[in-house]
């Protein structure tokens, strides 16, 4: 019975990340219909992709200072409840600008989701249970891109893109009515402060803009995999299907990348390195353009390419355990930078020259994050015991030891 509470805020962080994905993907696996009915490029695709991450990254700070005044439950709550309005008013639009309006509102709700979300977990969950709850979290994010490549086929084909839209935003009002209230347990934060200067802020910069990079390659795959695939010969419902058969991939292994992080000692963002490398092999093979390379393409970025924000998140928390909202805080909005920049340059790209030149772009990308990741843990693990040591030293200080150990000669002399 103890752990129902503990579980139930897992469950509910979950939701709530899920909720506040929906609009760019489900708008990424209806891309194809949403732009036949709007009338816009596949650059102004990237540019609404680009708007929803720009907004979350702009709001990032006040989200955190939102969900420090009004509590994590109230702050997951009203993410739902923007998310909503977001969902209803895609479903309604009749422009591309009211399009755009509608993103960047879920982009407000999607911050204010990460961030509440993130330090909830930091703070409640167990230290040997982290990698666990973290990887259930942000499995949320492919489960939404699962829901959109399936609303495809099942919904948009069959009663249209808006009543897809539509059904999202009923999940969400859903949401917000029955939201489960989260309990805290002091005794399992196992995080004392947030103090901004116990952060290594270089290194965490740098893993920031390892995270940043590959975020723009994974978010180009979001929104871009279905109108790829169709070009591959694809049909639009078999896009649908493959961007749906990836996603459930993606949460399985979120979920089980989280189980074993938790029985390794460390070497977290390591592992983060290879999975990146991974992934850019797989972004190469959907440069290729085959049926074949997609299926095979698509199981290796899902797989590993972006499988690896949650285990990222649980090594900050964990490398950090004097300020991990502060040190996430930093790699989140690498990622929100990263999701903001890689759809509309992806879009770009497609435009000016083709998915192939894309995907190739997309490869480097990933690439490139790898080396930038093992960059950052070294930098990270290097600094990471200075400030720790340094705590039970200044507490240490004021302890009287020696009038202690003089009192036992002290009676002795008397005796």
């Amino acid at each position: 019975m103890a752990e129902a509470p503990l579980w139930r805020t897992v469950a509910a962080a979950g939701l709530s990340t899920l909720l506040a994905s929906l609009p760019v993907f489900l708008l990424g696996g209806l891309a194809v219909l949403v732009r036949e009915d709007l009338g816009f490029s596949e650059a102004q695709l990237g540019l609404a992709a680009s708007t929803f991450f720009s907004v979350a990254a702009l709001t990032a700070v006040g989200a955190g200072r939102i969900v420090a005044r009004t509590g994590a439950w109230t702050a997951t709550v009203l993410a739902a409840a923007i998310s909503a309005l977001a969902l209803i008013a895609m479903a309604t639009a009749q422009a591309y600008a009211a399009l755009l309006l509608a993103l960047a509102l879920g982009g407000v709700a999607n911050s204010l989701a990460q961030i509440g979300t993130n330090g909830t977990l930091a703070r409640v969950v167990p230290r040997h249970r982290q990698g666990l709850a973290f990887g259930i979290k942000q499995a949320a994010i492919p489960a939404a891109t699962l829901l959109a490549g399936f609303a495809l086929p099942v919904v948009g084909l069959t009663l249209g893109w808006r009543a897809s839209f539509g059904a999202a935003a009923t999940l969400a009002v859903v949401y917000v009515l029955f939201a489960p209230r989260t309990v805290e347990r002091a005794d399992a934060a196992g995080t004392p402060g947030n103090r901004a200067g116990d952060a290594p802020v270089r290194s965490l910069v740098v893993v920031a803009v390892a995270a940043a990079l590959a975020a723009a390659a994974v978010n180009g795959l979001a929104a871009f995999l279905v109108e790829s695939a169709v070009t591959a010969s694809f049909s639009a419902s078999g896009a649908g299907v493959l961007l749906g058969c990836g996603s459930a991939l993606g949460v399985t292994a979120r979920v089980l990348v989280g189980w074993l992080a938790d029985r390794r000692a460390g070497g977290h963002l390591k592992i983060v390195g290879a999975m990146m490398a991974t992934g850019a092999a797989g972004m190469a093979l959907l440069a290729i353009g085959t049926p074949t390379a997609f299926y095979a393409g698509t199981a290796l970025v899902f797989a590993f390419g972006w499988s690896w924000p949650g285990l990222m998140t649980f090594a900050v928390v964990r490398l950090n355990p004097h300020a991990p909202a502060v040190a996430t805080s930093y790699t989140q909005t690498g990622v929100f930078a990263g999701g903001a920049t890689g759809p509309l340059a992806f879009g770009l790209l497609v435009s000016g020259g083709s998915y192939r030149l894309a995907w190739s772009a997309a490869a480097l990308a990933m690439l490139a994050a790898s080396g930038l990741m093992l960059t950052g843990r070294q930098m990270l693990e290097g600094q990471r015991d200075g400030p720790v040591r340094a705590a039970p030293r200044r507490a240490e200080t004021p302890v009287p030891a020696p009038p202690a150990a003089r009192a036992p000669r002290s009676n002795r002399h008397c005796r």
